[in-house]
């Protein structure tokens, strides 16, 4: 699919995001699950580009050559070189996060590509295999078919033993009295990682996972109690991000009286 090159506003349409605020949010959550698979000059190239993609948000058509400029200038001459950013492309195709369509000129030259960045997919089931061609299908029994869709249910309800190994298992141990299915506790974890990657405290990993059980038990007390819950995840994401801020707080006012003047 190729488009016409123009001024950036004509490729507004193809934004996926209701504003700067709602696309910086999924931009962390497709860092958080997948930022190890890049390099540090690769994450330098991706940053850029996102930070290319604010006045539509999630939408840029900058030349590689400006973008890499600007990461030189940025870093004092120490910048990326253009196949680094290139690699970093194809891994956000690879990865879903980024979408690219070629543009061409008016004389059909080319001409600099569009960038759109994906939403992050959250709560979406795995995507179903398809079935054989229907002239095959037709041959298969009812009884067979009824098998098929019991076994496609019974892959969408796995249970918490079938947990990804990234989520601590105290975690999960807790998790799974209130809430049995893998992916739900899969989803309690990534916002977790989420709330930890925007409060800077990612890498400790022990003090994580202690804010994340407290935050946990304080969702089952207020879930117990008289009051409605509609969202129990996004919540959740609530009670961590206050507990974060409060760790921070609390290390400031240390930093504070444990001065020679405090």
């Amino acid at each position: 699919m190729n488009l016409k090159s123009g001024q950036i506003q004509q490729f507004a349409v193809y934004s996926q995001f209701k504003n700067l605020k709602e696309f910086n949010n999924h931009m962390e959550m497709w860092l958080v699950e997948h930022k190890q698979e890049f390099t540090k000059g690769e994450l330098v190239g991706l940053k850029r580009l996102v930070r290319f993609s604010a006045k539509i948000p999630g939408v840029c058509n900058a030349k590689i050559g400006t973008m890499l400029k600007a990461i030189h200038e940025e870093y004092h001459d120490h910048g990326i070189s253009r196949s680094t950013f290139k690699r970093m492309i194809q891994k956000s195709i690879k990865l879903g996060i980024l979408t690219v369509i070629e543009t061409e000129r008016k004389n059909g030259s080319q001409s600099s590509n569009l960038y759109l960045f994906n939403r992050f997919a959250q709560n979406e089931p795995p995507k179903q295999q398809e079935l054989n061609h229907p002239n095959k299908t037709s041959n298969l029994s009812e009884t067979k078919i009824q098998e098929i869709n019991k076994r496609k249910e019974e892959t969408f309800d796995l249970d918490y033993s079938f947990t990804n190994d990234r989520v601590p298992k105290p975690f999960v141990q807790l998790v799974k009295y209130f809430f049995d299915e893998a992916k739900t506790i899969e989803e309690f974890w990534r916002m977790t990682q989420i709330a930890a990657y925007r409060g800077n405290r990612e890498k400790e990993k022990d003090r994580v996972l202690e804010v994340a059980i407290k935050s946990f038990k304080q969702l089952i007390s207020k879930l117990k109690s008289s009051q409605k819950i509609q969202k129990p995840i996004s919540y959740f994401y609530g009670i961590l991000e206050k507990k974060f801020d409060e760790l921070y707080y609390a290390e400031i006012y240390e930093m504070w009286v444990s001065q020679p003047n405090g």
